[in-house]
């Protein structure tokens, strides 16, 4: 029911401590800084969306509906090179999961000398149109582009990463005791911050500005 709510309102930081008593700042990195921790508590179910479970699908279509297609099997090497180096790219900001899985099944039905025009353009998006056609078309056309035009790696790739580890700012790296040791600072401060708020502290403190005006 949360999970529901959440994908379907949506509420932004500043809605969210509008009616928060106090710094609204540090109550924001409370906030922030317990979210993973919090999902995991409310045992949320989080889905990523991936090109992998599509390339499934279109495999067993090509082999349902696709005669002209032999040993779809042996797409799947070219399938698998092909997504990998899709997450070298944009691409995945930019492009659906389907859209990036079909480019990648043609990409390896071309690099095996087999054609899949027929069926993207009949089998597949037959029933929609030219418009929807020309669209996937020009997707597809794009990731592959993509895809080809990524840079030769650095030769020094290990060198930078070992100066980036030695550079990183602790206090950020989840896994380090600097940054557990800041999340258990936050944690008391917010415990410290809802016990000034409590009622009875709030009582305490009334008598004793009392007993002292007296």
């Amino acid at each position: 029911m949360t999970a529901e709510v959440l994908s379907t309102i949506n509420v932004s930081m500043q809605q969210f401590i509008a009616n928060v008593q106090g710094n609204q700042e540090r109550a924001t990195k409370i906030i922030l800084n317990n979210e993973l921790l919090l999902m995991q508590e409310l045992q949320f179910h989080l889905t990523v969306h991936n090109p992998f479970r599509a390339v499934e699908g279109l495999l067993i279509d090509i082999k349902t509906r696709c005669d002209s297609v032999h040993s779809v099997d042996s797409f799947r090497p070219e399938i698998q090179t092909f997504l990998d180096s899709v997450f070298l790219t944009d691409a995945c900001m930019i492009y659906a999961p389907s859209q990036i899985a079909l480019a990648a099944v043609i990409h390896a039905a071309s690099r095996q000398k087999q054609n899949l025009d027929s069926y993207v353009t009949e089998s597949l998006f037959g029933e929609q149109g030219e418009e929807a056609i020309l669209h996937i078309i020009t997707c597809v056309r794009n990731i592959r582009v993509m895809v080809k035009n990524i840079p030769d790696p650095t030769p020094n790739i290990k060198t930078l990463c070992t100066r980036l580890e030695q550079c990183r700012n602790q206090d950020n790296n989840p896994d380090s005791l600097a940054y557990k040791r800041k999340l258990e600072e936050l944690v008391d401060e917010d415990a410290l911050l809802l016990e000034d708020h409590t009622p009875s502290n709030q009582q305490a403190r009334m008598d004793s500005l009392e007993c002292r005006q007296r």
